[in-house]
């Protein structure tokens, strides 16, 4: 699982860095701050999509942060619990 907070200055390159997190399975959490939990491949392509596709475009304001962190070592606590239980829905 990763855990990717950034403050990107830039409208547009925030805009699309957010959006490409979307669309790679990541679940917002906060404002800038995003969780990917899928398999190690697919954690490992979306970091290398972020260093080829977006590091050559932040420049000295910005700041993304990519934690590799383990489930099992993971506490979450408030309106985080909830996103890890199924819901069904009749």
């Amino acid at each position: 699982m990763l855990i990717i907070s950034y403050d990107i200055s830039n409208d547009k390159l925030r805009n699309r860095f957010s959006k490409m997190l979307t669309k790679n399975g990541a679940i917002r959490l906060q404002y800038s701050v995003y969780e990917v939990n899928n398999t190690n491949r697919l954690l490992e392509n979306l970091i290398i999509k972020i260093e080829e596709q977006f590091a050559k475009k932040f420049d000295g304001g910005d700041s993304v942060i990519i934690f590799d962190v383990s489930s099992v070592k993971l506490r979450k606590y408030g309106n985080a619990i909830h996103r890890d239980e199924d819901i069904v829905y009749f």
